[in-house]
């Protein structure tokens, strides 16, 4: 016969300390007794994968939340029409505190936010371009306006350059109040998304509106104007209280040919950022019969499609596109209809160009060569190039550099009456040397303020030569070191995520729910109304992998995708219309609901229906918002983790009594 020992019965406050504890335990010796465990759910905010994989730190998770109808327009709100504000404005307004170029970038960025999407893992990303398209466009076509900031600071800042960084620094030095100033050598504004880009992958319309936006906030500009030539460092330093260099990388690179400097002096081989402005200022009309582009990136595609597009004519002299390119003169037009296709053969060590672009030259009868690398230029007795020499090879990344191994006795020519060396881009600082690193670039710190210079901050391709979001970005960082300086601030250090993020404190202030004096404790509650007890934002440190949700939830659905005009050989030859749709309202809708809103709760009741204590439950209507759907009654909750299993999108962590 067994007895049973005598127990004491003692209700269970679910406190981590009891009274009279003095000495810190770890939770982890204790995390499971019997039923229940010392570790209780918390909601934590974390940023998902798209938003820590775009350059530009949009809060792309907020403004598909927006989309989809998750997160509404403040109630009261009007809209720039008069009426309550729509969705479509809202998530625009949302979009654009990052990025003002939405239009733009929604059509030609590669979308490494797409290639992070945690959607992968159940099918397909989000398309998360499309919506930035939809958004972008519908702006355009409602007329929306950025709304000027109500109070100046009274600050000047020159910024050289009007491209994608220069504009973006300008855009968000305005909404900060201080008064901008931007000097640029062309005749328009835009760099390389208008002299780089061709317009049927940007069309003008757009790209004139989105930049005349930024403009009506009261930016000046000075066109035609070039920074050590018609003004001097002095000048701006002077007149200025700070300055912003964006001036680009729109210098060309030549032939990579070692001990061969005679091979990039031919008339007919020339860069691709001169093939291409050249084409965008209207001055090309047509090419040679045979084009050979050298280069594996998206700007070698562009050069290669565009050559496609301008095909040859049988009549027409060489001197005609050789003169149009160094911009000595426009092309005669007269003889245009009588046109044919070009033959274009692109060249590549190493392919790094987007997969569709690809896609896209191969279809329109473009010939790729890939792991070709250039070794000479043949020329004839003029002068001018009649072949490019190449010899195959082998090319893989080891360690972050490119490793290139030849293959003996693979030399080739390839007839040519005309070669772009599209390999890459570099700064031009005549007049403005100092700036130069000796590397070719402009160095800076992590906020962007050039090594050495006070006052003088940097960002785009003088930086890092890369994607046009990426210039965007670093216009917004260097704005807020620009807005530190100004103020005499120094300089904090920068989140390790630097992206925009949904604010749920802005969420309160738009509900018009009020905090009141936070008191302790504050760990453990459930009651004090003071406080977001059971809230945590680790959105500055945090990227929340796949393996951290719910994907069980989620079922197979397809994307919903623009539709693409795709080109032939034939169809190619004088086509310079846009090939790439905007979804229409539902679908971007649709879209926006295969989100798994990744690190924030998107409302679907998991938690709610399986919490076996009834301890997890809805906020009340009145206080209910994006962020703040669901609570936790600590007097009840036993943290058997059930909630957090069942979380689709790692909302809910077993934080709380660590």
């Amino acid at each position: 016969m067994s007895a049973t020992p005598e127990t004491t019965t003692e209700k269970l406050t679910f406190r981590r300390y009891k009274e009279g504890d003095t000495k810190v335990k770890r939770w982890q010796e204790k995390i499971f007794q019997a039923s229940y465990s010392y570790k209780c759910p918390t909601y934590v905010q974390s940023t998902p994968p798209c938003q820590g994989s775009c350059p530009a730190g949009e809060d792309i998770r907020g403004y598909l939340n927006i989309v989809r109808g998750i997160e509404k327009p403040p109630a009261g709100v009007m809209g720039a029409d008069g009426k309550p504000m729509s969705w479509q404005e809202y998530a625009w307004r949302r979009l654009t505190e990052a990025n003002p170029l939405p239009s733009v970038m929604g059509r030609v960025c590669p979308a490494p936010c797409e290639t992070g999407c945690n959607r992968n893992q159940v099918e397909d990303h989000v398309g998360i371009n499309s919506v930035e398209h939809y958004l972008g466009d519908w702006a355009i076509q409602n007329n929306l306006k950025f709304k000027a900031p109500e109070t100046r600071t009274g600050k000047k800042v020159a910024i050289i350059g009007g491209g994608p960084a220069g504009l973006s620094a300008a855009y968000h030095l305005t909404m900060k109040g201080h008064s901008c100033t931007i000097f640029d050598e062309h005749e328009f504004l835009g760099g390389m998304m208008r002299y780089g880009i061709p317009g049927y992958r940007t069309p003008r319309d757009t790209l004139d509106a989105e930049i005349q936006r930024i403009l009506d906030l009261g930016v000046e500009v000075h066109l035609k104007t070039r920074i050590g030539t018609h003004v001097s460092m002095e000048q701006l330093r002077e007149s200025f209280d700070a300055i912003f260099l964006g001036l680009g990388a729109q210098a060309g690179r030549a032939l990579p040919i070692p001990g061969d400097a005679e091979a990039n002096s031919a008339s007919n081989v020339v860069t691709a950022t001169a093939f291409l402005k050249a084409f965008n200022d209207g001055r090309l009309k047509t090419v040679g019969r045979r084009v050979v582009v050298v280069g594996g990136g998206d700007t070698s595609m562009d050069v290669a499609t565009v050559a496609r597009r301008l095909g040859h004519i049988t009549q027409a002299k060489p001197t005609d596109w050789e003169g149009a390119i160094a911009g000595q003169m426009a092309q005669d037009v007269a003889d245009v209809s009588l046109r044919q296709g070009a033959e274009v053969t692109l060249t590549s060590v190493y392919m790094t160009a987007s997969k569709p672009e690809i896609e896209h030259a191969q279809a329109e009868g473009i010939t790729i060569m890939g792991g070709w690398m250039p070794i000479g230029v043949v020329k004839g007795p003029d002068g001018r190039a009649t072949a490019l020499r190449v010899m195959q090879c082998e090319a893989k990344m080891v360690s972050g550099r490119l490793d290139i191994k030849k293959i003996d006795g693979t030399e080739k020519e390839l007839p040519a009456d005309l070669i772009v060396s599209a390999i890459g881009q570099a700064v031009d600082f005549t007049g403005i040397e100092e700036f130069n690193s000796g590397k070719g670039m402009v160095a800076a710190d992590k906020n962007y303020q050039v090594t050495g210079k006070p006052g003088v901050f940097a960002g785009g391709d003088v930086i890092r030569p890369h994607l046009l979001t990426t210039a965007v970005g670093h216009g917004a960082i260097a704005a807020d070191g620009i807005d530190q300086f100004l103020a005499g601030v120094e300089p904090g250090r920068r989140p390790k995520i630097d992206v925009h993020s949904f604010d749920l404190m802005r969420k309160y202030v738009e509900k018009g729910v009020t905090l009141g004096e936070i008191k302790e404790p504050l760990r453990g509650t459930c009651d004090d109304k003071n406080a977001v007890h059971n809230y945590e934002n680790r959105s500055d440190r945090y990227v929340i992998p796949h393996d951290q949700l719910f994907l069980g939830h989620f079922q197979y659905t397809d994307r919903n995708k623009r539709h693409i005009t795709h080109l032939t050989k034939e169809s190619a030859l004088g086509n310079f219309d846009e090939r790439l749709d905007p979804l229409t309202e539902a679908q971007v809708i649709a879209e926006a609901k295969r989100c798994m809103s990744c690190g924030q709760c998107f409302e679907c009741d998991n938690c709610v229906v399986y919490c076996p204590q009834t301890a997890v439950y809805k906020v009340k209507k009145t206080e209910t918002m994006t962020g703040r759907y669901v609570a936790t009654d600590y007097d009840k909750c036993i943290g058997c983790h059930i909630c957090a299993d069942v979380c689709p999108t790692g909302y809910i962590q077993m934080g709380l009594g660590e």
